[in-house]
């Protein structure tokens, strides 16, 4: 396995479909977009699962059930069990059942998803604050959750009752743009309670735990769009990672990752999944990749040479990360990302 964290994108001269035996897939800006499937993906899932990769998919989103989940990706012509699905719900249920005794009551701020994954540890989910819960859980509720519910919430981490969260994901995309997620609903609470949750979702230890006892990975990789829970998230499970250009993370953002958020390959979609990935290389500070070529030339980086853009994309994060180090890029790189069309 490539090391996690490096100064440039690794190559693989394997299809990562072969070279792996597990994909921990995120859904939301990597399989489906507003509900629809997004470009390539399914043809793309299918050819993976047929050169005979476990297909597993992780979402931050505690709403649905992974019944619920899995019955939409078949629709959308990928098959899908709900065993296939792994969800913060679970996680956080898991990392309640070990403080808690078997049993015991459980205040449910949130969907269906959270209550299912309750029930199925053996804790019993209720409503209010006044139903002696020894816990509080707080997951995404979707955009008619009422208010009154997050004043249920306070009442009882006032009186001392310990309080989850399944993820802290600030925002969630949606078919008219992105929305506030759980994380804005956990500020809600948190500002008015001043307390901490414990929280067991991406990019968190509870949820990659989770993941690998669900599905036995031994050699998994992380396809994700965001910088920070997918990408996080496998940096902080020493596993490898994918990032695919759909969902939230642009070029720009890409360049300027700090360590953690840095991932092993890059591609444009989930068809980066069935081939290899390309070697960047490096000479006294030049990157190399394809046909492009991209240093750090005083305040800026520079890029010159031509072919795919995602090769020179791919040049880029080898001079823009191993400038920042330890940090985040803060080199001009507007006017190579405009030759490359992003």
């Amino acid at each position: 396995m490539s090391q996690q964290g490096v100064n440039r994108p690794s190559g693989s001269t394997r299809a990562l479909s072969e070279a792996y035996d597990t994909a921990l897939l995120d859904l939301d800006g990597v399989v489906y977009a507003g509900g629809e499937a997004i470009v390539h993906a399914v043809e793309s899932l299918a050819t993976a699962r047929e050169q005979g990769m476990h297909l597993a998919y992780v979402t931050n989103n505690a709403l649905r059930t992974p019944d619920v989940v899995a019955a939409h990706l078949t629709e959308l012509g990928i098959p899908t069990g709900p065993g296939d699905v792994i969800n913060s719900a679970q996680a956080v249920a898991r990392l309640i059942s070990e403080q808690v005794p078997p049993g015991s009551r459980v205040l449910v701020i949130g969907g269906d998803g959270l209550r299912v994954a309750l029930r199925e540890r053996g804790l019993v989910p209720v409503e209010s604050a006044d139903d002696d819960p020894a816990a509080v859980v707080q997951g995404y509720g979707g955009p008619e959750l009422p208010w009154g519910r997050f004043a249920e919430a306070c009442y009882a981490i006032a009186r001392g009752v310990p309080w989850f969260a399944s993820n802290t994901d600030l925002t969630i995309p949606s078919a008219r743009g992105i929305a506030p997620g759980n994380g804005a609903a956990v500020e809600v609470v948190r500002i008015a309670t001043g307390a901490e949750p414990q929280i067991a979702g991406k990019p968190l230890p509870p949820m990659h735990k989770e993941t690998i006892l669900r599905t036995g990975a031994e050699r998994p990789l992380v396809v994700g769009d965001r910088l920070d829970t997918d990408i996080e998230g496998a940096f902080n499970g020493r596993v490898d990672s994918l990032l695919v250009l759909t969902g939230v993370t642009d070029a720009a953002q890409l360049l300027a990752a700090v360590p953690q958020h840095r991932p092993t390959y890059v591609d444009a979609d989930l068809r980066g999944m069935l081939t290899g990935q390309p070697d960047v290389t490096e000479r006294d500070g030049v990157f190399g990749c394809g046909g492009w070529t991209a240093s750090a030339r005083g305040d800026e980086l520079a890029l010159d040479g031509d072919g795919d853009p995602l090769d020179g994309l791919r040049a880029l994060c080898g001079a823009a990360w191993t400038s920042a180090g330890d940090g985040s890029c803060t080199l001009d790189a507007g006017k190579a990302l405009a030759r490359l069309g992003f």
